[in-house]
């Protein structure tokens, strides 16, 4: 059985919290927070505390807490010579108090609390400064049901880089959609499944060769009406800066 202390409570933790949860070979045996009224509501379910000192023994303590934090966190940690790790895509590996052995545990996931995830289809990214802490990481990714991919802090960065395109970009591009639909009392719904199959193409098709529409197909007339459609200069601004775009990758002028 793998022991784990959990720090933090924002979205990340609290996901974990759950996914521990329900892992036959892994137990939370405590879940810290410096607000304690945040965790106050799981005390029934684990051991809480919001104090430092009363931190139990553990195989590893898991840090999901905000990227401004886990410096200072990892140095206020009471004890020397445990395994921590942190869940940040953009924060290297260093930034943990060497006083520690490092790691780093890394779901690469969009987390929201309200809405539920199937873990086993979140990949863990990991990272260690020990070699012999390497099989134990990925035992525990795969407690969960995940697949463990063993990434560098500059791999790690880049992919979180890249999730930032591929997820909160293209979020921001679905409540502009939004937005422009529900100006016209359109049901933002009836896109829906335009979404989800667009989401789906790229499962099997490189982005490049999955990509349609005006901008690759130089359709000038249909690209000037759409620009005279639209209200918003910030939104007419980001249609044509993504049509350039499209229109320079696949070579129209």
């Amino acid at each position: 059985m793998i022991s784990v202390v959990l720090l933090g409570a924002g979205n990340v933790a609290t996901h974990l919290f759950k996914a521990f949860s329900k892992a036959e070979s892994v137990s939370v045996v405590q879940w810290y927070n410096r607000s304690y009224n945040v965790i106050s509501s799981y005390t029934n379910d684990v051991d809480t505390t919001d104090d430092l000192s009363q931190l139990k023994e553990a195989d590893i303590y898991i840090m999901a807490v905000s990227d401004d934090s886990i410096s200072k966190l990892s140095k206020d940690l009471p004890f020397e010579n445990r395994l921590i790790a942190h869940t940040s895509g953009s924060v290297s590996i260093h930034d943990l108090d060497k006083k520690n052995q490092r790691a780093v545990f890394y779901p690469l996931q969009t987390f929201s609390k309200a809405a539920e995830l199937n873990f086993s289809e979140i990949p863990i990214c990991i990272e260690v400064t020990e070699k012999a802490n390497l099989q134990f990481m990925k035992d525990l990714a795969e407690a969960l049901g995940c697949k463990p991919y063993k990434i560098n802090t500059e791999q790690r960065q880049t992919l979180h880089l890249s999730a930032v395109f591929v997820n909160n970009f293209t979020n921001q591009l679905y409540r502009i959609a939004h937005e422009i639909s529900d100006a016209k009392s359109i049901n933002f719904d009836i896109l829906k499944p335009l979404i989800i199959e667009t989401a789906k193409k790229v499962q099997d098709l490189s982005p490049y060769m999955a990509q349609t529409g005006p901008a690759k197909r130089n359709d000038k007339k249909t690209i000037k009406r759409h620009l005279k459609q639209i209200e918003s200069k910030e939104h007419k601004a980001i249609y044509e800066l993504l049509t350039a775009s499209i229109k320079k990758t696949h070579g129209q002028r």
